[in-house]
C-alpha cells in the first residue's frame, strides 16, 4: 500500500479536528460572555469546561486517523521521537494552522459575528509567556507518559482534563498550541489574542516543546518509535494501523 493515500486522510483529519477545536475554543468563549456578562470567572468557567469536554470528542474522532495532534509541537515532538515522519510533521503544520483559522471563522458565523475580525486583546506579558512555557511542558508530559505506558486509550480524557485545569492554574488560559495561537487571532472576542502577542506565545510553546523533549528523554529513556506512533491515539502510520499493548508496563 503507498503512502500517499494515508497521508492524505491524515491530513484531512489533523485540518477538520483543528478547525472543530478552534470553533470550540472560539465559540464556547463567545457563548461564556454572553450567558455571563461582566463575570470574567464565570466565563472562564464555562469555556474552559466546554473546551476540555470537547477536546476529550474531538481526538477520539479523529485521533484513529491521524493520532489527533492538531498541534504542531506535539507533531514535531513526536516527530523526534521517530512517531511520525519529520515529512509528515510539517505537512501537519499548515493542515492545522488552516484548520484553526476556519474553526474561528465558524465560530464567529455561528454567533452572527464578521466572520473574521482581528483580536485587539493582548497578552504577550512576561507571566504569560513564562506560563504558555509551563503549559506546553505539561501537555507533553501527560501525553508522552502515557504513550510510554501503553496507555493511550486514557489520554483524551487526560488531555481535556488537563487543558481544562490549565485554563486555571496559567495566567495565559494555557493555549498551549501554536495553530491555535494563529486561529484565536482572527475572532476579537472573549478567546482572541492579538497578533502582536502571537510570536511571543509561539516561541514560548516551541520552548515548552523543547524542555519537554529533554524530560520525556529523562524520565523515560527507552521511549521507541512505536510507543511514539501511539500519540495521541493508536492511529494509521505508513499505510498501517499502529497498535499499543496495554500490558505492556
Amino acid at each position: 500500500m503507498t503512502t500517499t493515500p494515508a497521508l492524505a486522510r491524515r491530513l484531512l483529519a489533523e485540518l477538520l479536528g483543528s478547525a472543530f477545536l478552534a470553533a470550540l475554543v472560539i465559540g464556547s468563549g463567545i457563548a461564556a460572555q454572553q450567558l455571563s456578562p461582566n463575570d470574567i470567572g464565570l466565563e472562564l468557567l464555562e469555556n474552559a469546561a466546554a473546551t476540555a469536554a470537547g477536546l476529550y470528542a474531538i481526538i477520539l474522532m479523529f485521533g484513529p486517523v491521524s493520532g489527533g495532534h492538531f498541534n504542531p509541537v506535539v507533531s514535531f515532538v513526536d516527530a523526534s521521537f521517530g512517531g511520525i515522519s519529520w515529512r509528515d510533521a510539517l505537512a501537519y503544520l499548515p493542515a492545522q494552522a488552516a484548520g484553526c483559522i476556519l474553526g474561528a471563522v465558524a465560530a464567529n458565523v455561528m454567533f452572527s459575528l464578521p466572520a473574521m475580525t482581528i483580536s485587539i486583546h493582548h497578552r504577550a506579558s512576561p507571566a504569560h509567556l513564562v506560563s504558555e512555557v509551563i503549559a506546553t511542558l505539561g501537555l507533553i508530559l501527560v501525553i508522552f507518559s502515557l504513550a510510554r505506558s501503553r496507555r493511550a486509550t486514557a489520554t483524551p480524557a487526560a488531555v481535556g482534563a488537563y487543558i481544562g485545569a490549565a485554563y486555571f492554574f496559567t495566567s495565559s488560559a494555557s493555549f498551549a498550541n501554536p495553530a491555535i495561537s494563529i486561529g484565536r487571532m482572527f475572532s476579537n472576542t472573549f478567546a482572541g489574542i492579538a497578533p502582536s502577542s502571537v510570536p511571543a506565545y509561539v516561541i514560548a510553546q516551541a520552548i515548552g516543546g523543547a524542555l519537554a523533549i529533554l524530560t520525556v528523554r529523562t524520565l523515560y529513556p527507552h521511549v521507541t518509535a512505536a510507543e511514539a506512533a501511539t500519540v495521541l491515539l493508536p492511529h494509521e502510520r505508513d499505510g498501517q494501523a499502529a497498535l499499543s499493548d496495554p500490558t505492556h508496563a
